[in-house]
């Protein structure tokens, strides 16, 4: 009885290029998810602003809300930055690459 002997499964394998096939199809463009991404932070920053005009105005009594809101939507932006400066960077990276 040879224990490491190798049992040809085709059921496994076309399973696994099924699988493969519909991930393939399935996937999201880089930048349809960098827009969306953009948009929430979009998004974010109005709903910030608006906040923080009903304050003024006096519709908005809850402090910590707009507080909280604010502070999410800098944060929000912080980040947004911080991946365009990184994607910058790979991006001159690619260029100073020798091929």
């Amino acid at each position: 009885m040879n224990i490491n002997a190798y049992v040809n499964n085709t059921k496994i394998s076309n399973e696994l290029q099924k699988n493969s096939v519909e991930v393939e199809n399935k996937g999201t463009n880089f930048l349809d998810t960098l827009k969306e991404k953009l948009d929430d932070v979009n998004d974010k920053q109005i709903e910030a602003d608006n906040l923080t005009d009903q304050f003024v105005k006096g519709e908005e009594e809850d402090v910590h809300k707009v507080m909280l809101s604010t502070q999410e939507a800098k944060l929000s932006l912080e980040l947004a930055v911080q991946i365009r400066n990184k994607i910058v960077e790979a991006y001159q990276e690619f260029n100073r690459m020798q091929i």
